[in-house]
């Protein structure tokens, strides 16, 4: 394993006992109160102007030398609702809560990267330093975009930055373009006409109709989806009668759809409530459909994936920085920030071994050995962009 230059062994263990500190004291969304003290009082001891509140428990970090551009750093703060199993010395205090997805090494991470910053203040312009709430599931980004993140704290440009325990410790993954698909979910109630089993042609049997439109929904994808675009439409939940011999009156259905652009989330969206409206005429039922949008597409811009793909060459070499890394079906709220300020979002490698547990997995830890590729990439990205 190669070390970064930039990160001493004292900010090693600085970031690794803060680190596991996080970890051992899990929060999950909208209530990070200890970790965002704990964030707050880091960056006021070096120097940092600090304000608190954005998105409840969100902070922001703002140093400044000179009067060059300025930019925004984002790190996630959150924990997920779920047990850790691991036996590990620095293991979840919380029943029931967990770091699993390692947002605790993204904001020890971020917190080097200040740290190292406030000490050597060879740049020009302006950072801001966004640790963010609630990225699992709740949108904190969104919180803090509604409530005035970039009014008070404009940016030129903003990155952000997730481990990924399956890559290569040390290495990058990013892609100009779509990077994280967008994330909807829907409900569907079909109301029918419940009868006697044995008597069906008494009822509009609201099973048969629930069937024919989970298949009919699939051929959205199929038929109507460009093949050079992505589409998941995924079913995962039906529920319906609560006996042998009766035809229930209704019948729900719940799923996810996921997307990487504007259109075909749109497009997704409305050939839905055809195929509902048209299976709710074939079988004399009514079909009601709840559509939710979640998470936009995570989208690269194009001059930020650039500044990014050159700090981490910078950092770790051409050959660990792979500049075509696959777009992802999972999502992330970074893409709220990224509607309002241009922005690139990387992945770095963290890899342990060859069978490390991923993200979600209640054996998952980060790996301590990462946080100083994730501080370096963070200032040298810094350097080069403020020049």
């Amino acid at each position: 394993m190669t070390t970064s230059p930039l990160i001493s062994p004292k900010l090693q263990q600085k970031m690794t006992l803060w680190r596991r500190d996080i970890h051992a004291h899990p929060e999950t969304a909208f209530e990070e109160i200890r970790t965002s003290n704990l964030v707050a009082e880091a960056l006021t001891k070096m120097g940092i102007d600090v304000h608190r509140g954005l998105g409840g428990t969100g902070v922001v970090g703002t140093l400044s030398n000179g009067s060059g551009p300025t930019i925004g750093l984002r790190a996630d703060m959150d924990a997920l609702d779920m047990e850790e199993k691991s036996d590990l010395a620095h293991a979840s205090r919380h029943p029931g809560k967990m770091h699993g997805c390692g947002h605790d090494g993204h904001t020890a991470m971020l917190l080097g990267a200040a740290h190292y910053l406030s000490e050597n203040r060879d740049f020009n312009g302006t950072v801001r330093f966004i640790f963010q709430p609630a990225e699992e599931n709740e949108g904190g980004a969104r919180k803090m975009v509604e409530q005035g993140l970039f009014d008070l704290f404009p940016c030129d440009s903003i990155y952000g930055m997730h481990n990924v325990p399956q890559m290569a410790l040390g290495k990058f993954g990013i892609r100009s373009g779509p990077m994280f698909s967008a994330s909807d979910f829907f409900e569907i109630r079909i109301k029918g006409k419940g009868a006697h089993a044995a008597h069906p042609q008494a009822a509009t049997d609201s099973i048969v109709a629930a069937s024919s439109l989970v298949c009919a929904l699939q051929t959205i994808v199929s038929r109507n989806v460009n093949p050079q675009d992505a589409l998941i439409l995924s079913v995962t939940q039906i529920s319906a009668g609560d006996t042998w011999n009766v035809l229930p009156d209704d019948a729900l259905i719940r799923g996810t759809c996921r997307s990487f652009t504007a259109q075909t989330r749109a497009l997704a969206r409305k050939r839905m409530e055809d195929v509902c409206a048209g299976i709710a005429r074939s079988y004399g039922a009514q079909i009601d459909l709840k559509y939710i949008e979640g998470y936009p597409p995570v989208i690269n811009a194009e001059a930020p994936t650039q500044a990014a793909i050159t700090a981490a060459r910078t950092l770790v070499g051409d050959a660990a920085v792979n500049t075509e890394l696959p777009a992802r079906t999972g999502s992330e709220d970074f893409s709220y920030m990224q509607q309002v300020c241009d922005g690139a979002y990387i992945m770095l490698g963290s890899a342990k071994g060859e069978n490390d547990p991923p993200v979600h997995n209640p054996y998952y830890d980060f790996n301590d050995d990462a946080l100083q590729y994730g501080a370096g990439y963070w200032i040298t990205l810094t350097r080069q962009l403020l020049k």
